[in-house]
């Protein structure tokens, strides 16, 4: 098997890991699991109302694993469901939720804002297109390897 010579790849692939790591250990600070952090995080950042479905499909969270974590929110009493059309449901912050958000949530987007700010405009933009660039590559390399669509994607 023949692998690519150099570092790079490693060294993306542990940043990748990296920042995932520190998102991880941010969830377990302020004491919930990865999934619902991101379900509250996904609160702030769509509104609230949204469906569990765009939370899975924009985090790439299986559903059944979304599911489970808007119970524990629920029972935890930061969350609430009411349904939408057919069988859409709709998640809301109740009052607990959102002095939870307020206290805790809050200052990670203040942190991530602290963060791109330290970057120039330029050097935003770089990022954005090389992470698009090679987000775009895998998908094509998967498909080719793979034999998938590009609704299997």
């Amino acid at each position: 098997m023949d692998v690519k010579e150099g570092n790079e790849l490693k060294e993306f692939n542990m940043l990748y890991k990296e920042v995932d790591e520190l998102y991880h250990r941010i969830a377990l600070e302020i004491g919930l699991s990865d999934s619902a952090f991101f379900i509250l995080y996904s609160i702030v950042e769509f509104g609230d109302g949204c469906l569990q479905k765009d939370i899975a499909d924009h985090y790439f969270i299986s559903r059944k694993t979304i599911n489970s974590s808007i119970k524990n929110l629920e029972s935890n009493g930061l969350i609430e469901l009411k349904k939408g059309k057919r069988r859409d449901m709709h998640i809301y912050l109740t009052q607990a939720g959102q002095k939870f958000v307020e206290e805790k949530m809050m200052p990670v987007f203040e942190l991530e804002n602290g963060v791109f700010e330290e970057f120039t405009g330029e050097e935003c933009r770089q990022l954005i297109q090389l992470t698009k660039k090679y987000v775009m590559l895998c998908r094509e390399k998967i498909k080719e390897t793979y034999h998938l669509s590009s609704e299997d994607l």
